[in-house]
């Protein structure tokens, strides 16, 4: 199938709201809705501790899209229920799955699995639509600038996200704890066969991009319920230690806040974490810290890593600069890295966030073969 052509089909197709039938290659994607029941007390006893950003006036607690929404799964055509899945985790400051659409389709089909596009907490549809509505976002945009004096990669489009963290940096951890316990419960619900398209004790498998292999790692490392513990994960420029990334950029947060971030996580978070119920690190933070910086629960996380290593898989990209491969060689160990991860170049000019663009400066024929060549391999490990 011509990425390129896949790319515009299925943006053009892709709905939330019905079901769509890809007849040509005998697949459909099924819309599924996702109540939050596994609900952290502290979680939200934190959201509601949180100001608001400047631009949201409703507390983090309090914005219902985060609660219930939409996720996608593309499913073999006729199918009534399946026992495998794989789980796609998209990257830092995405709201729109159109670039992961080839992706789903093409692990499908060579898989035979389901593939579930599911957001991370406050990403996609999981926010309100005006976060990311130019005409309502730029006043903050110019606001900001005229705050900070060196503000750098300030954006409409990463405004969202940049205030947040600018105001409040925990709001990374608490997201992600919040999405590891959504992926608790989701994973949980398709074990136990409660899931209308999966049967008891499905095969769950992840597929994790950038930020989403870092809350995969979190994820398998902290293993809930013991629900990961056959899981498979291909992690693709992703994967990498906190303290190794830089995720300033104009599509991802500025540079000021990423510095804030940076600070807070690495200083503060790491030394005492956050707990307003006063309590030692749970199992969660635990493997959240594990994977900030390099010495951080170190042999905890190396063991992990180790021992599992049957099971995982990882590719970088040579000149990927927001997810660099040494980041990612210090997450999973030296001897361990040696085995799972392998380090690509494109012979094109990509970036992290575009790893198979489609401009004419670029021939489409060789863009083509790179991605045939990842999911190959990704399909290959995750069938």
């Amino acid at each position: 199938m011509k990425l390129i052509e896949r790319f515009h089909k299925l943006k053009d197709l892709f709905s939330y709201e019905q079901k769509v039938n890809l007849d040509d290659i005998s697949l459909e994607i099924r819309p599924f809705r996702f109540n939050q029941e596994f609900v952290n007390k502290e979680i939200q006893q934190i959201q509601q501790t949180i100001f608001p950003a400047e631009f949201c006036a409703v507390s983090d607690d309090n914005i219902e899209e985060n609660k219930t929404f939409i996720y996608p799964v593309f499913v073999p055509q006729g199918t009534v229920q399946t026992d495998k899945a794989i789980l796609l985790l998209h990257g830092l400051n995405e709201r729109s799955w159109e670039k992961y659409l080839p992706w789903a389709e093409e692990l499908s089909v060579k898989t035979g699995r389901s593939i579930i596009l599911f957001p991370i907490a406050f990403h996609m549809n999981r926010t309100p639509k005006n976060w990311y509505n130019p005409r309502s976002i730029l006043p903050y945009v110019n606001n900001r600038k005229e705050k900070f004096a060196d503000l750098d990669n300030s954006t409409f489009v990463n405004l969202a996200l940049s205030s947040r963290l600018s105001e409040n940096p925990i709001r990374f951890y608490i997201s992600g704890k919040e999405s590891v316990f959504n992926l608790w419960q989701l994973i949980k619900e398709i074990k136990n066969g409660q899931h209308p398209l999966f049967k008891e004790n499905t095969s769950v498998n992840i597929f994790a991009y950038s930020i989403g292999a870092f809350l995969a790692q979190i994820l398998l490392l902290s293993n809930p319920d013991k629900l990961t513990s056959d899981s498979r994960l291909f992690m693709f420029c992703g994967g990498a230690l906190f303290s190794r990334m830089n995720g300033s950029a104009r599509d991802i947060m500025d540079n000021e806040s990423f510095q804030k971030l940076k600070s807070y996580l690495l200083n503060d978070f790491i030394h005492k974490g956050f707990s307003i119920l006063k309590r030692k690190d749970d199992f969660m933070e635990k493997a959240f810290k594990s994977m900030l910086s390099l010495d951080k629960y170190r042999r905890y996380r190396e063991n992990f890593f180790c021992k599992d290593k049957d099971r995982i898989a990882a590719i970088t990209l040579k000149k990927d600069t927001v997810i660099p491969t040494l980041g990612v060689e210090e997450a999973l160990g030296k001897k361990c890295a040696g085995e799972i991860l392998k380090e690509l170049d494109f012979p094109y000019e990509y970036s992290h966030q575009t790893p198979f663009p489609f401009h004419n400066r670029i021939d489409h024929e060789t863009v083509q073969q790179c991605f045939s060549g990842i999911f190959d391999r990704a399909a290959a490990f995750l069938a």
